[in-house]
């Protein structure tokens, strides 16, 4: 790996400085000369100096002449003109001094110029790619600020319930899938979908599962609450032996005669274990899962996400997937990554030990430089201690942890990060635990002061106005997500609808001033489709239809896609360069399907993009703009769900 340190530069000797060094020269020959001569020699040495001075003379002048041309061709600019011009579009800016204009140009991989056609029109040269819009809405590209992308290594070999309309559909989807799947292979459906998004607003029973899948092992994941699983799945994971994995809080369903039913509930580190008891897939599988992922993701909009860390390929594990497509021009987001490494030592010290020998890296390191933000290392996180994680199982009651352990985390491991100039990122979704945290987060401040080091609250659903408050006076940001658009009807059994109602407290939040994203969470505990959050955000509504948001609680649409854009880049450290459409900063935009300030309510969630640039470059095309998406390799293996659905829902 290269190192990225910057080397001393060789100082370049300027004309004057060589014109002085030649005199220097001189004056030395001259006086070492005078020491030793004899008044006869005198002549002699003078028409030495001469001749010396002539030919110096001469050579000054072909050393100004030689650096004078390289340094004029080193100081070429490049040819005047933009690569990539986009018309005829109506663009939301985000940027307060130019918050509209129809026409924007690229150069070089950056926002050259914003205005109307005529003026960017006007940088047009020969071979200047020229895109119509047609008229269509233009937006910033959608910084997702908290996913796991590199968590779904398996997701060539998952069917992806996002956006099905009916269960009908749903178990349609999986008997066909059952068809197709080899012999030693499971057919999996992991996380990113909700009951409600059914016209049915229910779940699967498990007879139904049975009969779409009576011939090879299935598990049905719902986020990190529960899974259903037959007969053939229950075996192979020893359901009921030693083998399945003893994760506290975990509840296997039993009949009235005893038996498992193949119905578990549980937290997040059950499914975890579960994930790694089922086939893994080959690397080559896994380099096209990442490639089918990112073109996933590109279909909404989004051109930059932070990886929010992974059990399964904790840095640097996933490495050799993210080079391989760093390699062939196929990492086609903008990928900076925090870490989580699971080992008996602590999940700090093993981040500690991962960064510092087993393959050394700082914060800001970026392994892919070619691109900005490629992937660039973020510090530790969003899981800094496995006894203080308290989920977000909106089916149970919230996980409530003892005071003395948040203090034990930061007095014993946030101080390491503090005293390295680690950024760090926890995730800690309810009040009663962001509490604790913050009264020692203090303290550890007043001792060895947190002075602009960048840290948040990941998840914070539950998060009062008072530790709102605390949060920005320690320099602190919170990445909300998307979780109550798809589980909010299940936060109100659970929870009651008036704490469901300031479940988050959007307004208060935005009002605040403090550094704030929205994020989905995907691809396990939510959807990875924004646009699911931000029609939540706008309209109240989950995606069942029920009234999730008091009217008091919502943003408008400029204030929701703030939280997926210029926001969010602060949790990128790149708030000077991403998150607006302004000359300067990274050509990363976005061509919706429809204007997004115009439709109803009711259809934000269905937003999708047709045209999504990254870098300067087109990484996603549909329609009207098809031919310009870049090709995909063959999906891997040749019986992918995904290779056959897609990774989210599409009508046939």
């Amino acid at each position: 790996m290269a190192s990225l340190l910057s080397h001393p530069q060789k100082r370049s000797v300027t004309a004057p400085d060589r014109e002085g060094c030649a005199l220097r020269i001189r004056h030395t020959l001259l006086r070492s000369s005078a020491r030793c001569a004899r008044p006869t020699q005198v002549v002699f040495y003078k028409s030495i100096e001469r001749r010396v001075a002539v030919k110096l003379i001469f050579l000054i002048g072909f050393m100004v002449a030689n650096g004078l041309a390289n340094a004029h061709a080193q100081a070429r600019p490049e040819a005047p003109g933009a690569d990539l011009i986009v018309h005829n579009a109506r663009i939301f800016t985000g940027n307060l001094a130019q918050p509209e204009a129809s026409a924007l140009a690229v150069k070089s991989g950056r926002i050259y110029s914003v205005g109307t056609d005529a003026e960017v029109l006007a940088l047009k040269k020969a071979d200047t790619r020229v895109i119509d819009s047609r008229g269509r809405r233009l937006i910033p590209g959608i910084i997702d600020a908290h996913t796991h992308v590199l968590n779904e290594g398996g997701y060539n070999y998952t069917l992806r319930w996002e956006g099905v309309p009916t269960l009908r559909r749903a178990l349609a989807m999986l008997s066909e899938q059952a068809g197709r799947t080899p012999e030693g292979h499971w057919v999996k459906v992991i996380g990113g979908w909700s009951p409600y998004q059914f016209e049915e607003k229910r779940f699967p029973t498990l007879d139904e599962l049975r009969q779409a899948v009576p011939h090879r092992p299935l598990i049905v994941q719902y986020a990190y609450n529960r899974a259903f699983m037959n007969q053939k799945a229950m075996d192979a994971l020893g359901v009921g032996t030693d083998k399945f994995p003893k994760v506290p809080g975990t509840e296997l369903e039993k009949d009235e005669q005893g038996r498992y039913t193949g119905l578990v509930h549980g937290y997040t580190f059950l499914f975890i274990a579960l994930e790694t008891m089922v086939p893994q897939l080959s690397f080559d599988e896994e380099v096209s899962s990442l490639v089918q992922t990112i073109h996933s993701v590109n279909r909404f909009g989004v051109t930059s996400i932070v990886d929010a860390g992974t059990g399964f390929r904790g840095y640097p594990k996933a490495l050799p997937t993210v080079n391989a497509l760093a390699r062939d021009n196929r990492l086609n987001i903008r990928m900076p990554f925090v870490d989580i490494q699971f080992a008996e030592s602590g999940v700090v010290d093993a981040q500690l030990e991962a960064i510092t020998r087993t393959a050394p890296i700082s914060p800001g390191h970026n392994l892919h430089p070619q691109l900005a933000h490629g992937h660039v290392y973020r510090g530790a996180g969003e899981l800094l201690s496995v006894d203080v994680h308290d989920h977000e199982n909106f089916d149970r009651p919230a996980v409530i942890v003892p005071p003395e352990k948040m203090r034990e985390l930061v007095e014993r491991d946030v101080a390491k990060l503090v005293a390295r100039r680690i950024p760090f990122r926890e995730h800690i979704s309810y009040d009663e635990n962001i509490t604790p945290f913050l009264d020692a987060l203090e303290k550890l401040n007043q001792k060895m002061p947190l002075d602009g080091l960048r840290w948040s609250i990941e998840h914070a659903e539950t998060i009062s106005p008072a530790n709102i408050a605390r949060v920005k006076a320690l320099g602190g940001g919170i990445a909300l997500d998307t979780k109550m658009a798809l589980h909010g009807d299940a936060f109100v059994r659970t929870h009651g609808r008036d704490k469901a109602l300031l479940t988050p407290r959007l307004r208060q939040l935005v009002d605040s001033g403090i550094p704030l994203a929205m994020t989905t969470d995907a691809f396990r505990a939510a959807s990875f489709n924004p646009w699911v959050g931000i029609s939540w955000m706008v309209s109240g509504k989950s995606v069942a239809g029920t009234e999730v948001l008091a009217k008091d609680n919502r943003l408008s649409r400029a204030e929701a896609l703030k939280l997926f854009t210029r926001n969010a880049a602060w949790f990128m450290n790149a708030e000077s360069e991403l998150g607006m459409i302004a000359p300067g900063h990274l050509a990363d935009f976005v061509l919706l399907d429809r204007d997004y300030f115009a439709v109803p309510e009711s259809e934000i969630r269905s937003i999708s993009s047709m045209l999504t640039v990254m870098d300067g470059r087109v990484v996603y095309g549909a329609q009207d703009y098809r031919s310009l998406s870049p090709s995909l390799p063959e999906i891997l293996p040749t019986w992918s769900p995904i290779k056959h659905y897609g990774g989210y829902f599409q009508p046939r």
